[in-house]
């Protein structure tokens, strides 16, 4: 497809990682955020990414770092917004974006797990609004979940598909806006349940880590839970949910115990205690592991 002049909203940790992706592929990219320390070294940090993963370091001279929004999106065919996840902040910014865009360019919000109707349902023009879920990091987890409203037009789904496409990510259309859409929704059932097996004494949150990564998270990259299923058969799966289901947590909120660590103080990393207990160079060393499988398997 034609180059696209892409604007993205947002320097940050998400922001900086998708306009990478876009100028790798030769889309020219202006990026605005409302902190100039961020869009301060927003150009140094892309670089910093491009050469890390020995890519072509000229990419960055397509990314134009813009202090005003409407100078970022005027001539815009696509607009992603990456700022934090709050509901009243990214109404705001599309009313905003709304009021400078092209009236052809597709908007879209990039959300873990806020409905994408609630974000949109201010806009005049619903029908060029949608979702684009990325992964953290953008430039090396290839998924990104596109999701429609009940107003999103086909047009723009596909324009966003082809355009993700494009770049070498691997978009999927999620047909209805829920809130989690359908990463989210698989991985924190997951978490809910490993949650519950600590809660309840059954063994300690190292074992379900250990559990989980030695063994069917060894072959979840290239088995999927529905093609294991068929695998096994529906029969059996259905004779183990028989037995198995009945026994699973399916509280509707939050556990007990996570509300209790959050009170606590116990946050995870950066409180050196959550779950387990982290220190510095525990964290150190489990970030570098997540990065390097993460870069050894985008190069398979």
């Amino acid at each position: 497809m034609a180059k696209a002049r892409i604007a993205v909203i947002g320097a940050g940790l998400m922001g900086h990682g998708i306009a990478q992706v876009f100028a790798l592929k030769g889309h020219g990219v202006t990026i605005y955020d409302s902190l100039m320390a961020s869009l301060d070294t927003v150009l140094a940090r892309i670089t910093a990414n491009l050469k890390d993963l020995g890519e072509d370091e000229a990419a960055v001279e397509l990314v134009q770092p813009c202090p005003m929004l409407a100078e970022a999106v005027k001539r815009a065919d696509y607009v992603v917004e990456a700022v934090s996840e709050d509901l009243p902040l990214k109404q705001k910014l599309f009313k905003e974006i709304e009021a400078q865009v092209r009236p052809e360019a597709v908007l879209a919000s990039n959300t873990s797990v806020i409905p994408i109707t609630k974000i949109m349902q201010g806009l005049k023009k619903r029908e060029r609004a949608l979702g684009t879920h990325w992964w953290n990091p953008p430039y090396l987890v290839p998924l990104v979940e596109v999701i429609g409203t009940r107003w999103t037009s086909p047009e723009a789904i596909d324009f966003t598909m082809k355009l993700h496409a494009e770049a070498g990510k691997t978009p999927v259309h999620v047909k209805k806006d829920v809130p989690g859409f359908v990463g989210n929704r698989l991985q924190h059932a997951l978490w809910r349940e490993c949650i519950s097996l600590v809660e309840k004494g059954i063994c300690d949150a190292a074992t379900v880590d250990t559990v989980i990564k030695a063994s069917f998270g060894r072959r979840l990259a290239v088995l999927g839970p529905l093609e294991n299923a068929d695998l096994v058969g529906t029969d059996l799966t259905l004779a183990i949910h028989k037995t198995v289901l009945p026994a699973i947590d399916r509280r509707p909120g939050p556990s007990p115990y996570l509300k209790k660590l959050v009170k606590d103080g116990k946050l995870g990393m950066k409180s050196g205690e959550g779950f387990r207990s982290w220190t510095p160079e525990q964290q150190a060393e489990l970030r570098s592991k997540v990065l390097q499988h993460l870069k050894k398997a985008r190069d398979t």
